[in-house]
């Protein structure tokens, strides 16, 4: 099924006629309205004059996750603060989160996307989604949940946490589809064994899995033991939320990028030059639609490939592989986004701790864990174990407050951290091994 036929379907040439069309616009409004654009279209002595065709974006500026949060709050909203109706962050140390504004039509728009996301994944307006994304600042849950209102479905807000009531809650309520990252599922069919509660009790056909990167033989065992079709979503606060690419249910074999409302293009992450299609490569996006805050040229550091071979599904948006890593240091733990310049600047700001620290990151139980190591100066290790206990609890704690991640801070002697002559070793992924 397609929820929107004609959009969905557009022949190659018309499809980019309306980019064309959307992007020209574009240009116009933040050149005029936002001055962080109209000062870098400046410096390249560009102007919007300039785009005549789609091939002339490769000319325009690039705009990175920095320039966010060099304009915080809302320094690079496009119409006036009081036509935002809804405003979404995403975390940050000391307050420079990176902030998202949505006029109602953004907001109408996005629930059209992900409505779209839920169909291209099989579901339809008899569905029960059970939606465990998280709500509030971050932009998974109530881009779900407002996705599943407008195709007509059963929407469960359940959000994250109290995992063991949300297994009761999918076999009681019968719930047919579920949304979480991919580790989250793999948490629930352990809880649901635990809790003597069998996976044929459950109604499950269809898991909506994003927000964390995941290989295709997670996906396998994922499928195997939840007894589902388990799909890929892409999606990223800054241009939207989740919703910008989906993966269908036909193919099963990358993410439709839905080009009406988003221009994507592969780059080389070093030269920053576009690649032609099907090399492997950065993605960046431009918003053809939103009105809030447009965003030209965004650099996602997320590395990828653009397939524009047919898919079986009949939709001619070209589709995206699954992402494979990222062109820059950003850690994704839970489904949220952590630097690890974001925990130094929290543990620099701690008295009696060094510069020199670890970040180890397993997976226990089918979820992440994060482990923060991280040395004290010689007069502080000395101190009674319960000191060192509660500086422990503190620093785990502004992690939480300020990133929203949970984490256990772990402190080591002196020179317990290795050294090395390059580039220091702040980060230990066991995930991929």
């Amino acid at each position: 099924m397609v929820f929107d036929v004609q959009k969905e379907t557009l022949p190659r040439d018309k499809l980019e006629a309306l980019q064309l069309k959307r992007l020209k616009y574009l240009l116009q409004k933040i050149y005029h309205n936002v001055p962080f654009y109209k000062q870098k279209f400046k410096e390249l002595g560009l102007g919007p004059e300039n785009l005549k065709s789609l091939s002339d974006l490769r000319q325009m500026p690039f705009t990175e996750k920095q320039d966010l949060r060099n304009n915080y709050p809302f320094g690079m909203f496009a119409v006036p603060r009081e036509s935002v109706v809804r405003v979404h962050a995403s975390s940050g140390t000391t307050g420079k989160a990176t902030v998202v504004g949505y006029t109602q039509r953004d907001v109408e728009t996005w629930a059209g996307l992900m409505a779209r996301s839920f169909e291209a994944a099989g579901a339809t307006r008899t569905d029960i989604i059970h939606n465990s994304y998280g709500y509030g600042l971050f932009t998974g849950g109530l881009g779900a949940h407002y996705g599943a209102e407008a195709l007509g479905a059963t929407i469960l807000p359940v959000s994250g946490g109290a995992t063991k009531r949300q297994v009761m809650l999918m076999r009681d309520f019968g719930s047919t589809v579920l949304c979480c990252t991919p580790s989250y599922s793999l948490h629930l069919y352990e809880t649901a064994l635990a809790s003597g509660i069998s996976i044929s009790d459950l109604k499950l056909r269809v898991g909506i899995f994003g927000a964390e990167p995941w290989t295709e033989e997670m996906r396998q065992d994922i499928q195997n033991k939840l007894e589902l079709k388990a799909l890929d979503i892409y999606g990223l606060s800054e241009i939207m939320g989740p919703g910008v690419g989906m993966e269908c249910i036909a193919a099963q074999d990358g993410l439709h990028i839905w080009e009406d409302h988003f221009l994507p293009e592969i780059i080389d992450p070093d030269s920053g030059e576009p690649l032609p299609v099907g090399e492997k490569g950065e993605l960046v996006i431009t918003t053809l639609t939103k009105e809030a805050q447009p965003l030209l040229r965004y650099r996602t550091r997320d590395i990828t490939r653009i397939n524009p071979v047919p898919c079986r599904c009949g939709r001619t948006h070209y589709r995206i592989e699954r992402i494979t890593g990222r062109s820059d240091d950003m850690l994704i733990i839970r489904g949220v986004n952590v630097f690890p310049s974001q925990i130094e600047s929290i543990l620099l700001e701690t008295e009696g701790l060094s510069p020199h620290y670890q970040l180890v990151i397993d997976r226990e139980g089918g979820m992440d864990t994060l482990e923060v190591r991280v040395e004290v100066h010689e007069n502080m290790f000395s101190d009674e174990i319960r000191h060192l206990q509660r500086l422990e609890k503190k620093i785990s704690g502004h992690i939480k407050e300020f990133l929203g991640v949970t984490a256990k801070t772990t402190m080591v002697e002196p020179q317990g951290i290795a050294r090395s002559e390059g580039k220091a070793q702040r980060i230990i992924d066991r995930r991929k091994k």
